[in-house]
């Protein structure tokens, strides 16, 4: 792993819990391959483009990452609901492109986020933007992309790592949200996990007091990561 720098952000309010207080360890690489970020995803690391981060709260430890054994998973009838809703949609697994379509439908889906949930919208964006946030990456990713027949529903993108499959980001047009395209995503993930013989889909944090993240418990059975221990134990069931 090639490192550029490293380094410990400011405290600031948690934006998963907004009563406590926040601090992240950021590594902004040049290089890293695959083989390298799995190693440190296993410990408790997530990356976003270039730059790998893990949170360093010295009041609060529940942000754990969250990973699904791809053999043992067991879809529970919300879940299955979502394969049934979606049975009209195609899925298309390539390389990571960008595009009018793809910029239209993130900007879409980020505008809805900030109207309905508050995040932040920086307005529309660039081909150079996006290519930063989701093409630039130190080593190759997928994408997956959901269409009703041409027209573009969602994308998903999907570090494929010899420790498993990890899930980067998703993105979809929310004048389909009934169909719980997110749900459908995450499932597509292990599916495609368990056909590749992967071990694990990683699913980034989970935060058990914050609403938002309360559907990654529900692909199970799980296992969280104890940052205190190194070792990934047991959770729940879906």
């Amino acid at each position: 792993m090639d490192i550029n720098f490293r380094f410990t952000a400011a405290e600031h309010s948690c934006s998963y819990l907004p009563a406590e207080s926040a601090r992240m360890e950021y590594l902004v690489v040049r290089q890293c391959s695959a083989r390298e970020y799995g190693e440190a995803m296993i410990s408790g690391w997530r990356r976003f483009g270039h730059t790998l981060f893990h949170p360093t709260c010295a009041q609060c430890n529940q942000c754990r990452s969250i990973r699904v054994p791809a053999a043992t998973f067991a879809p529970n009838r919300s879940q299955q609901r979502a394969t049934r809703a979606n049975a009209d949609v195609s899925l298309r697994i390539g390389v990571p492109k960008v595009d009018r379509a793809r910029i239209d439908l993130h900007e879409k889906y980020h505008e809805f986020q900030a109207e309905h949930v508050g995040w932040n919208f920086r307005g529309r964006e660039d081909v150079e933007q996006y290519r930063d946030s989701f093409i630039n990456n130190p080593f190759d990713t997928l994408e997956f992309t959901y269409w009703l027949g041409t027209r573009l529903l969602g994308v998903g993108y999907v570090d494929d790592l010899p420790v498993g499959m990890s899930a980067i980001y998703f993105f979809y047009d929310p004048a389909e949200r009934d169909r719980s395209l997110g749900k459908f995503n995450v499932l597509k993930i292990l599916e495609e996990c368990q056909r590749r013989q992967k071990p694990h889909v990683y699913l980034g944090y989970f935060v058990e007091n914050c609403r938002s993240l309360q559907y990654k418990a529900t692909f199970g059975p799980n296992e969280l990561f104890d940052p205190a221990t190194g070792s990934w134990n047991p959770f729940g069931k879906s």
